[in-house]
């Protein structure tokens, strides 16, 4: 039997410090080697009892969890979760801790002062799995918006040059802002995202990527238009597709059932994109656990859109990007200090220059293929 992942829970509540353990000592991996009561606590804890994962809830007496989060991540970084409140204070607060270098987040269920953690269990489970097969992958340098963000000046509404899909689970929120905040408010395409994430979160998550990059970014409703330099985030708990429509391309929400056990899921978003904007479609699989977003961004490819995967050595967690590269649906592989570039080059511009790049690439490797095929011809004759 592997050895297992040692947990050190942080909660300021006396009934949380029970539950908690209580929940995990239902998965045989995981091994509850102590709790704390406050961040001070939780310091000399770490250094005693050398856990590999640390949940960590942000409200605490003394010292709070933020700070905590701030000394882990100085004297000697290690996983950790967040698992708090879910209030508009508290998520703008774990958003600026992700940046901070938490790995990932939980909101506790509004009712678990009643004692009911029950149907968050198993998600606190996997998320401490994860993040003990995170340890050590090196965080994107985080852009944190201490101060308000310049006023962005209004931009026409022009349709975009590509429609540029994106699909991302653990580790995106960090990611996102680094890739995001290097794109320039002319970016002549639009970028659709689906992020994995609860309900009630990705309206402040699309606030907070709005306040630290020069795109326009906001959580999309149905009927939103896909237009140059702008971002929409698809809200928790919905689905997110494309449509073509005679006034422009639009965003459309819907209710239907998860799809690779997620709402929402890239491979929706990926399948409609491929369908409506074919040629002009660009597909990009980030950050995440699982395989949602292979197949879709399989049928981009299909359809002759561009495909990217990010890199599996700049992942936080590389399930999602690497099971996409193993079926080779992946036209590109980009680290993520690369991605924000790469989009900006090939995309960003004016169609012309876009498709003069993309002309090259295509003719480099028919050359290539060409060559190829030379060559396996003179073989066959000597």
């Amino acid at each position: 039997m592997s050895e297992r992942i040692r947990v050190l829970v942080v909660d300021d509540s006396a009934l949380m410090r029970k539950l908690i353990p209580a929940i995990l000592a239902r998965e045989a991996s995981i091994e509850v080697v102590g709790t704390a009561m406050d961040g001070a606590f939780a310091l000399k804890k770490i250094e005693e009892l050398k856990p590999d994962v640390v949940t960590l809830d942000l409200e605490m007496p003394r010292m709070d969890g933020m700070e905590t989060l701030r000394l882990i991540m100085q004297r000697a970084p290690l996983p950790v979760i967040l698992f708090s409140t879910h209030s508009k204070e508290g998520g703008y607060a774990t958003f600026k801790a992700l940046a901070i270098g938490a790995v990932d987040f939980l909101a506790k269920p509004k009712d678990a002062a009643a004692g009911r953690l029950d149907e968050i269990a198993d998600r606190l489970i996997a998320k401490i799995k994860v993040a003990k097969r995170a340890a050590g992958r090196k965080l994107p340098p985080a852009v944190i918006q201490e101060t308000s963000a310049p006023k962005k000046g209004v931009r026409a509404a022009l349709p975009p040059r590509r429609v540029i899909a994106v699909g991302i689970s653990t580790g995106g929120p960090n990611a996102l802002q680094f890739v995001l905040s290097q794109i320039p408010a002319d970016f002549q395409s639009a970028i659709v995202i689906v992020q994995h994430m609860p309900e009630g979160f990705t309206e402040m998550f699309a606030k907070r990527l709005d306040e630290c990059c020069a795109l326009e970014v906001h959580e999309a409703r149905s009927g939103d238009l896909l237009l140059a330099g702008r971002v929409l985030i698809c809200p928790g708990n919905r689905h997110i597709m494309v449509r073509n429509m005679p006034r422009g391309g639009m965003v459309v929400l819907s209710d239907g059932p998860p799809v690779n056990g997620h709402r929402p899921s890239a491979d929706v978003l990926f399948h409609s994109v491929a369908q409506e904007f074919g040629l002009t479609a660009v597909g990009v699989l980030m950050t995440g656990m699982g395989d949602d977003g292979a197949e879709g961004l399989g049928a981009i490819k299909a359809a002759g859109g561009m495909t990217i995967a990010q890199s599996e050595d700049t992942c936080v967690v590389s399930g999602m990007p690497r099971a996409a590269i193993l079926k080779g649906y992946a036209s590109k592989i980009i680290p993520l200090d690369g991605l924000g570039s790469h989009l900006v080059s090939n995309y960003g511009g004016e169609r012309g220059a876009t498709d003069k790049v993309e002309k090259n690439e295509k003719l480099e490797k028919n050359d290539k293929n060409e060559k190829i095929e030379k060559t396996s011809v003179s073989s066959q004759r000597s």
